[in-house]
């Protein structure tokens, strides 16, 4: 049996350029602490897994359509990866909502997956979130969706249609909404806290609110976060099996 060349390059270009769209945006590998070359080896160590059990499904495609073929793929894999990094934008999203409101915004420390300044409740909710990431496994939840969704939109198979992008950017909304429900405990206990504070502002002019005010929230705050942290790993359970989910769709709905 011969085997062509060109069928070959065809087949690895379009299973690794989706696995490095999403090795580049997927949660815990595109962190930037992870060297290049890591990063190379890891795509191409998965390129060679992937190939002797996906490549059949893989048709011929002609030269002139590599140029599509290329962008298709890397998106498709870029998808993978923003679908996947929801939750981790909702947490920060809730990290900033919460520093702000408990009075910690003027603190901001060196994120070490992103090499920016952020602010401490940030990188603290990321923190927590990246290490039930790993107790879940989902790192390899990752791995398994991207492997099969080879069965359902093979190489060459897919297409950006419209119903792909407004599905994309529904998935953009759910940041916001997410992370409104993860900082829900203690925002909704600080904005009571507020309400009791004005009162007795009104009823007591003379106490100093403006000093023991922040200092109060900020101790209320960090109580309930104390508090609900404990339920955060089944939280982040649905949470992540939700972006896995949207994940599927968001690649199902690509199908021509």
């Amino acid at each position: 049996m011969e085997i062509s060349i060109t069928d070959i390059l065809n087949h690895v270009l379009a299973i690794g350029l989706r696995v490095s769209g999403l090795v580049l945006f997927a949660p815990f590998w595109s962190s930037v602490v992870i060297p290049p070359r890591v990063k190379v080896v890891l795509i191409i160590a998965i390129t060679a897994l992937l190939y002797p059990l996906y490549s059949p499904q893989s048709g011929p495609v002609i030269l002139a359509r590599w140029p599509a073929m290329i962008a298709t793929e890397t998106l498709i894999g870029v998808a993978i990866g923003v679908s996947t990094n929801l939750i981790f934008e909702a947490v920060q999203v809730a990290g900033q909502v919460l520093s702000i409101q408990i009075g910690h915004s003027l603190v901001n420390i060196l994120d070490p997956n992103t090499e920016v300044d952020t602010t401490v409740m940030s990188v603290f909710h990321q923190t927590i979130a990246m290490l039930i990431f790993l107790e879940l496994n989902v790192h390899l939840w990752i791995l398994k969706a991207v492997a099969q969704s080879f069965q359902y939109l093979p190489p060459g198979s897919a297409t950006v249609n419209p119903l792909f992008v407004r599905t994309l950017l529904h998935e953009g909304a759910v940041i916001l909404e997410t992370g409104i429900q993860i900082a829900a405990p203690v925002l909704a206990a600080t904005l009571l806290a507020d309400v009791v504070l004005g009162l007795l502002g009104k009823a007591s002019p003379q106490m100093p609110l403006l000093i023991l005010g922040p200092a109060l929230k900020s101790m209320l705050g960090l109580f309930v976060l104390g508090t609900t942290i404990h339920y955060w790993p089944t939280l982040f359970e649905g949470y992540f099996a939700k972006s896995m989910s949207y994940t599927e769709h968001l690649l199902r709905v690509a199908v021509q």
